[in-house]
């Protein structure tokens, strides 16, 4: 399978204090990948790195087969990205949502226009694209945050605690847009704070202490530890942390 995230002996250290302390992972193509840990594990810090956002203090990363500290730029138009705190600029129409995201990420103005009513009409939202995306129900506005993250076919979306604050139901509808995005080939890094969600992923990483405590899929970490479910292995894992920041 091919790598499109691949990281060595990673460490972000702000002054004395290290951040993300040396970790080692990859993800596939295609893949499904969980990136877990209580708040201070450093999960988001890793994440920063990852999409060109923050330069490491050590070791090295690729993704989408660029440097992450000399080829950030590249990196950025590459990957898609969606955070818990709504990443649309509500006072603009969904129309004008996707044709400014589009814009960002390279797209010529015909492909947006020729893609546009298929994402639109996948969603469910033809007759809203002219609507303030602050107008439409938060379970829409979370699939329509997805589907602009995706817009423009990047190899790698993350996803930063995407579902957060949202009721079961949109949850669900929101995983199976993960499902699919998988299912085309898009790589999904996500990170969340409900153990039922890291079940559906292909691989789980936990990261205690600016470490990855645990790695593998759901299955081999429930037998690995004894548990009946990720709740329990998290658990497990987040006891030993000693730090309440990073």
């Amino acid at each position: 399978m091919e790598r499109v995230i691949e990281v060595e002996h990673l460490e972000k250290k702000f002054g004395n204090f290290t951040a993300v302390d040396h970790i080692s992972f990859h993800v596939e193509r295609g893949e499904i990948f969980g990136f877990l840990g209580a708040n201070g594990a450093g999960k988001t810090t890793a994440m920063r790195m990852l999409c060109g956002l923050s330069k490491p203090t050590s070791g090295t990363g690729r993704v989408v087969g660029f440097d992450i500290a000399r080829e950030s730029e590249k990196i950025k138009r590459g990957i898609g990205y969606m955070s818990q705190k709504f990443s649309l600029y509500e006072n603009l129409t969904v129309r004008e949502n996707i044709r400014l995201y589009g814009g960002i990420y390279g797209m010529r103005r015909s492909e947006i226009r020729d893609k546009m009513d298929r994402v639109l009409g996948d969603l469910g939202l033809l007759e809203e694209r002219n609507t303030q995306v602050r107008l439409l129900p938060q379970g829409v506005k979370q699939r329509l945050a997805f589907s602009v993250a995706a817009f423009h076919e990047p190899q790698v979306v993350f996803l930063d605690e995407p579902t957060g604050g949202v009721d079961p139901a949109v949850r669900r509808m929101f995983w199976e847009l993960i499902y699919q995005a998988a299912a085309d080939g898009i790589t999904v890094f996500v990170t969340t704070h409900y153990m039922d969600e890291a079940e559906y992923c292909d691989r789980v990483s936990i990261m205690v202490d600016g470490r990855i405590e645990a790695l593998g899929t759901p299955a081999a970490l429930k037998q690995q530890y004894g548990v009946p479910g990720m709740q329990e292995v998290f658990y497990l894992l987040a006891r030993r942390a000693q730090r309440k920041e990073g």
